[in-house]
């Protein structure tokens, strides 16, 4: 099965930066998409950003301008540089991989979570 382990939460001022890092590991893997998602207590989860393998990028409204999405294809690693952060920012980040592990199998894992808290 496709693992993903992340790092790179904490707890950060307002204005101040983070680089959220996931690695993904598994046999004969190859990820399409790979992306981060924050859930927030009470609310649903949204998409911050995602990448493809191509490197195309997709960001949310909210996080434009101040998130940066990045991968290393080699690696199986995705990143996220969150810059300018806010404390609407404050939320579970989790990382997200989808692809196939063969011709016929596809996978949509998830990581466990990171938690992002952003002080004012």
């Amino acid at each position: 099965q496709v693992q993903l382990v992340e790092s790179g939460g904490g707890l950060v001022q307002s204005g101040g930066s983070l680089r959220l890092s996931c690695a993904a590991s598994g046999s004969n893997l190859r990820i399409n998409v790979m992306g981060w998602y924050r859930q927030a207590p009470g609310k649903q989860r949204e998409l911050v950003a995602r990448i493809t393998r191509e490197g195309n990028t997709n960001y949310a409204d909210s996080v434009k301008g101040r998130f940066t999405i990045s991968r290393n294809n080699a690696k199986n690693t995705v990143y996220l540089q969150m810059n300018s952060l806010l404390p609407e920012d404050t939320a579970v980040y989790y990382c997200n991989a989808q692809g196939k592990v063969t011709a016929w199998s596809d996978f949509d894992s998830w990581g466990q979570g990171t938690q992002v808290t952003v002080s004012s």
